[in-house]
């Protein structure tokens, strides 16, 4: 059994305002649009960022790392079997719409999950399949029931084990939302046209959670979202009265308005900007590189890619190490894994793909594959923690393709509303860029999430002895054995399997003006923004 309290809540998340509040507003510039304001239909950092401010988990982390803390449970435990969870909820703690947190609240956000109806709305809870496997009446389900034991004590019971617990708890899709706002507002509505998806106005008008900050508004026209203080926050409350983020797509025009003063902040500066803005006076506060980018194989649309020896082809191809020297941040580093080297489950005697253009032209003309023509997906008007600058990306490594006889030919989509859809709804590439920031410190967060079922991303649906291999190690229990099990997971993932081509890890950064103080930078890249203060 497992016990998991929240000791140090009232100095990590105190419930004061933790001296005066300073007071303002501060303009954080973004890099890319939310797709909507409902976490659990959502999967990536340009959403995610400002629904993390407005909604709270169960369990979070400590500012400023990977660990466990409290979030709207006081504590947490489990039974010896893994499978019943038990958590002690804080009291006092309202929703935004002046409704109550208590278990019932919780529970009907886990029922509200497992339940949800519509291949629409399924389709767009990537985070919530793979955790909890699937939906009410699918023999993959993980999840099975919720029970209010009394007001402040919510009892989660899985079906099985599953090694994601307790650290999945704390990903913001699950955050909890309120059931009356919910219901109001049809939470549940999605409706898909075509290759477009739509959301309701919960999702999209009235996002209500518990968090520092109320949702103000987004300005489509402006690229603004506006978050408001919420004077009755249940931690530390926000120090600025309002929050703008501001969504600007291009790097270069983030870096001008933060010279120009009209933003406060900025993510993801070009990796060649940061000593010259640290220069200035800026502050650059670098987080670790906790992440992964990687080229995405789909096996569908082109059977010669159903060949490991032309996924093998393509590895050989990459020169990766001048990638990172040429356009990765200070501290990146080439990938031989899905995962960085500090989570468990890494293994060091992976086979490696050093760049060899003659060894990658054998291996297509021993697959019959001489000649080959690749559709190379890639995103636009976005920076992404583990890819700064997409296009720069994608140019390397067509022509390191190309060099090797392959004929690339780039499509560039628009990252919410095109590509992500494109490339794990539609599977329309035969390759794409993409990557991860990891959540938790857990393999089952990424090798499990990526492999771990099949995924229209990688057309890898028939790669069955992969799913069994991941499913078995992620529900192993003793950590000893679930180490050796990932890290052979880890090894056949290189040699035998090959869905992709991990290529590197990356520092990503923040910048800020000299008088933004209290920015905590995360290496999960999650952080609240109820810290900061302006200094005049």
């Amino acid at each position: 059994m497992t016990i998991g309290a929240a000791g140090c809540a009232k100095s990590d998340r105190g419930g004061d305002d933790g001296g005066k509040a300073g007071g303002g507003t501060f303009i954080f510039a973004a890099a890319g649009d939310p797709k909507n304001f409902d976490p659990i239909f959502n999967d990536d950092g340009e959403s995610f960022r400002p629904i993390r401010q407005m909604y709270d988990t169960l369990i979070t982390h400590k500012p400023g790392t990977a660990d466990l803390t409290g979030g709207l449970a006081e504590s947490w435990s489990n039974d010896p079997t893994g499978k019943i969870w038990t958590f002690k909820l804080r009291q006092g703690v309202k929703f935004h719409d002046g409704t109550a947190l208590d278990a019932t609240a919780v529970c009907a956000n886990f029922d509200r999950w497992y339940n949800m109806k519509g291949e629409a709305a399924q389709s767009q809870m990537i985070y919530y399949t793979d955790v909890f496997g699937g939906f009410a009446g699918s023999p993959d389900a993980v999840y099975d029931n919720c029970k209010a034991q009394d007001a402040s004590t919510a009892v989660v019971a899985m079906k099985k084990y599953k090694g994601a617990f307790p650290g999945a708890f704390a990903l913001t899709a699950f955050s909890i939302a309120s059931p009356a706002a919910m219901k109001q507002y049809g939470s549940d509505t999605v409706t898909q046209s075509g290759d477009s998806f739509s959301y309701s106005a919960f999702a999209n008008e009235h996002p209500t959670g518990t968090g520092a900050f109320t949702f103000g508004g987004w300005n489509k026209a402006t690229g603004e979202i506006t978050l408001n203080k919420n004077p009755d926050y249940w931690g530390d409350k926000a120090k600025v009265d309002k929050m703008i983020i501001k969504i600007i797509k291009d790097e270069n025009t983030r870096k001008q308005e933060l010279r120009a003063g009209t933003v406060q902040a900025i993510d993801f500066p070009a990796p060649a900007d940061r000593k010259a803005l640290a220069s200035e006076g800026y502050k650059v506060l670098e987080r670790p590189a906790f992440n992964i980018l990687y080229l995405g194989i789909n096996q569908k649309n082109n059977p010669k890619l159903k060949d490991l020896r032309v996924r093998q082809a393509i590895a050989y191809a990459l020169n990766r190490a001048q990638l990172v020297q040429t356009k990765g941040p200070g501290g990146s580093a080439v990938a031989d894994e899905f995962l960085p080297n500090t989570v468990l489950g890494y293994a060091p005697d992976v086979q490696k793909y050093e760049y060899n253009v003659d060894k990658a032209k054998q291996l297509l003309a021993d697959a019959g594959a001489t000649g080959l023509t690749l559709n190379f997906y890639y995103p636009t008007e976005v920076s992404r923690p583990y890819m700064p600058n997409p296009q720069e990306i994608f140019t390397v490594l067509a022509n390191d393709l190309q060099a090797v006889g392959i004929k690339v030919n780039g499509v560039p989509r628009p990252w919410n509303g095109g590509f992500k859809d494109d490339v794990q709804q539609f599977g329309k590439q035969d390759l794409h860029i993409l990557g991860w920031t990891g959540d938790y410190n857990d393999p089952g967060n990424f090798v499990g999430t990526f492999f771990g079922r099949g995924k229209i991303e990688f057309g890898d649906q028939a790669m069955t002895e992969m799913f069994t291999a991941i499913g078995k190690a992620d529900a192993t229990v003793d950590q000893a054995a679930k180490k050796a099990a990932f890290e052979q997971v880890n090894r056949d993932l290189a040699s035998k399997w090959l869905p992709a081509v991990p290529i590197w890890h990356a520092p990503p950064a923040l910048v800020t003006t000299k008088n933004v103080e209290g920015l905590v930078p995360s290496p999960l890249t999650a952080e609240e923004f109820n810290t900061v203060s302006l200094t005049k």
